[in-house]
């Protein structure tokens, strides 16, 4: 079994979930990624979100949310993506930049358009009443 070990900023506004899509992609993605060699996830997922959405999160308000596993969405089986969620206020404008194509708030009934672990993420999220 491979694990593929990302980072993720579960933003919630108006109950939906902040989701963006890369170029080439077909599913949307809570926005997040993977860490640099040293890294720790705080500093990974400042710079990823920062590279990614052209916001700031701010640290101090930076809280672990959960973290969630599922079959990697466009590997092989086996291949499993291993999300360490947190939550964080931001300052600044979203916006997508570098590999994003676009972004979109996301309710519960838009499961079709997401990756497996973010169903899984969806799911929590309707379970505690945090999305429509």
């Amino acid at each position: 079994m491979t694990i593929i070990d990302k980072l993720a900023w579960i933003a919630i506004e108006n109950r939906m979930v902040l989701s963006s899509r890369s170029f080439g992609k077909d599913k949307f993605y809570i926005p997040g990624g993977k860490r640099e060699a040293g890294e720790t996830d705080e500093q990974a997922l400042l710079r990823e979100i920062k590279e990614e959405l052209n916001v700031e999160l701010d640290k101090t308000t930076l809280k672990a949310f959960g973290i969630f596993q599922a079959q990697a969405h466009g590997h092989a089986e086996g291949v499993i993506v291993k999300m360490t969620c947190y939550t964080a206020a931001y300052t600044g404008t979203l916006s997508p930049q570098s590999e994003i194509e676009e972004i979109a708030w996301l309710t519960y009934a838009d499961k079709d358009k997401i990756s497996h672990v973010d169903i899984l993420i969806f799911d929590y999220l309707k379970e505690n009443d945090l999305i429509d």
